[in-house]
C-alpha cells in the first residue's frame, strides 16, 4: 500500500511558483484516504551547502515552508503509520518505532525543482 501512495503523489504538478505546503497536503490527502497517520515527528530536509538543510518539509498539513524555485533540492521522506503518528527511540538511540507498536514505513524520493518538472533524483520504477 505504501508504494501505490508513493506512486499516487503527483510530483509533476509541483514546480516553481508553488508552495511547500503542497506536499503536506497531498501527502496528507493520499495517507489519510488509505486509513493512515502520518509521522509529524521527522520531515524532509533540503540538500545543499550540508546534507540536512533548510527548508524543512512537512508530510502534513501545515502553513510552512518557502515557494519553491528552481535549483531547490529536497527529500520527500513521509512515515505512514497503521496506528496513531507518535513515534518513540529505541535504546540504540537510532532506531524509531511507532509507540503504539503499529506497523510504520517510510518511503523517499530526492527532488530537484527546475525551470520545467520537476525531477526525482532517487531511483524509481
Amino acid at each position: 500500500m505504501l508504494l501505490k501512495i508513493a506512486h499516487l503523489m503527483p510530483y509533476r504538478n509541483a514546480g516553481p511558483g508553488f508552495h511547500f505546503l503542497w506536499w503536506g497536503k497531498t501527502i496528507s490527502k493520499h495517507a489519510e484516504a488509505a486509513g493512515f497517520s502520518i509521522c509529524k515527528e521527522f520531515i524532509g530536509h533540503g540538500i545543499g551547502q550540508y546534507f540536512h538543510g533548510l527548508p524543512e518539509v512537512y508530510h502534513y498539513y501545515n502553513n510552512m515552508g518557502p515557494i519553491l524555485r528552481p535549483g531547490m533540492v529536497f527529500t520527500i521522506e513521509p512515515i505512514l503509520m497503521e496506528g496513531k503518528d507518535a513515534m518513540r527511540i529505541l535504546s540504540d538511540g537510532w532506531t524509531a518505532v511507532a509507540a503504539d507498536s503499529k506497523r510504520a514505513a517510510q518511503f523517499e524520493h530526492t527532488i530537484v525543482i527546475t525551470d520545467g518538472e520537476p525531477e526525482i533524483l532517487s531511483p524509481h520504477r
